[in-house]
This record gives C-alpha cells, sequence and structure tokens, in this order.
C-alpha cells in the first residue's frame, strides 16, 4: 500500500505528554480486553516496524489464551501481568538467516513495488554477504533479537498513542518459553515478552514521577 498524503505531524508537547503518560505497568486491569479495533492497529503497527534490509527476522506471537498464560506466569518469575493483561506479546527473532530468508524478501520486493528481480540483484548479493554467509551470519540469532527490540520500542509508543499499557519484560526464561510455545524447530526463539491492556487504578507506580538523568548528561550535541 503507498500513502501519498502529507502526515500532520502531533505537536512536541502532546508526544512528551504521551511519553510522560506511559509506563512499565505492574498491576493490570483483568477486566479489561483492549478493543479489536485498537488491537488491530497495534498488529500493524508491529508489521510496519523497520528492520535491517527489510527482512523482519522475527514473529510476534499474541497470547490471549488463559490457561496458555497460566502456563508462562511461572517462568516469567511469576509476574501477574502476564495472566492479568489483555493480550501477551511474545517477541521471536530467527536463530539462523537462510538464502531462502534473503529471497523472501526479494520475492515480496518484486510483488509490492513492482521492480523486476534483475534491477535488485546486487541488494540481494549485498545481504546473503553480510545476514547469511558474512559477519552477521554468523550472529544471526544475536542480531535478529536486537531486530526484536527495534519492535518492541514501536510497539510500546505505538500503545501509548492509542491510550494502552505495556509493560516490557525481559524477566521470563526464554528456554521454557520456547518449549511452552513449541518454538523448536521452527527456526526461531524468544527474545522478550510484552504485556498489554489497561493499568488499575490500584497499580501505584502510574502515579510515580519518572527517574530519568538530565538530558545535559545523556545527550551529547556535537
Amino acid at each position: 500500500m503507498i500513502y501519498d498524503h502529507v502526515m500532520t505531524p502531533i505537536a512536541p508537547a502532546q508526544l512528551l505528554d504521551t511519553l510522560q503518560w506511559r509506563y512499565a505497568t505492574k498491576v493490570f486491569d483483568a477486566t479489561r480486553t483492549i478493543p479489536a479495533a485498537t488491537w488491530d492497529a497495534l498488529e500493524r503497527s508491529l508489521v510496519l516496524t523497520p528492520s535491517s534490509y527489510g527482512l523482519q527476522p522475527w514473529k510476534f506471537i499474541v497470547i490471549t489464551d488463559k490457561a496458555l498464560r497460566e502456563q508462562l506466569k511461572p517462568v516469567s518469575w511469576n509476574q501477574a501481568q502476564v495472566t492479568d493483561c489483555s493480550h501477551h506479546v511474545v517477541f521471536c527473532g530467527r536463530t539462523e538467516m537462510q538464502e531462502q530468508d534473503v529471497q523472501r524478501q526479494i520475492d515480496a520486493i518484486v510483488a509490492q513495488r513492482g521492480v523486476p528481480a534483475a534491477a535488485i540483484d546486487g541488494y540481494k548479493g549485498m545481504m546473503l554477504k553480510d545476514v547469511v554467509h558474512g559477519p552477521r551470519g554468523k550472529i544471526a540469532a544475536e542480531w535478529a533479537a536486537r531486530q526484536c527490540y527495534i519492535a518492541l520500542g514501536q510497539f510500546m509508543l505505538a500503545c501509548a498513542d492509542l491510550g494502552v499499557d505495556a509493560c516490557p519484560m525481559e524477566g521470563i526464561d526464554p528456554a521454557k518459553y520456547d518449549q511452552i510455545l513449541g518454538l523448536a524447530g521452527t527456526g526461531y526463539r524468544t527474545v522478550v515478552a510484552c504485556p498489554a491492556g489497561y493499568r488499575a487504578t490500584s497499580d501505584k507506580y502510574a502515579q510515580l514521577a519518572k527517574v530519568r538523568f538530565p538530558v545535559s548528561e545523556v545527550v551529547e550535541r556535537r
């Protein structure tokens, strides 16, 4: 799909207000569910995440099944967000990159942009030389994990923009997640998770001031 209209940017103050509003939600209201249209937009935000070469070395497993989430809770440091949220998202990265992964991207470019495959042979060769046969190919799982974190960041901002709460969660046992979700042999592994839903009024963390270092210490301008 091609968009040719001009975007109307939000005000800078609105962006900062949104980022001040969001926080890593500790207590979700288990009675509230994210509306279907809102969730559809959030799933699409995941798909629209940028990735290196556009290779999209990930899969996002969205878990709403209560029984499955009960299985995941003990291997998530027993954190209640896993079972109390509306949607639990597991970010999975590729375990290795193969020529077929690159070809899939080439085929998608040809189909969606209408360019002949021969015109992007050089691009295909560059990807193969780097993420399949080159240095990054040797650490493909780690590279894919970093790509998943780009998706996580975009997802959390999209949630905040739509008034949805989220909690990035590294406090999980990825190997146990892989086992429970049946990821062995799929070419994907669990990287990180993120419950999403709506904060409970009892969550004291919602009212706490953000603790951040000053811009002058974090941002260096040259």
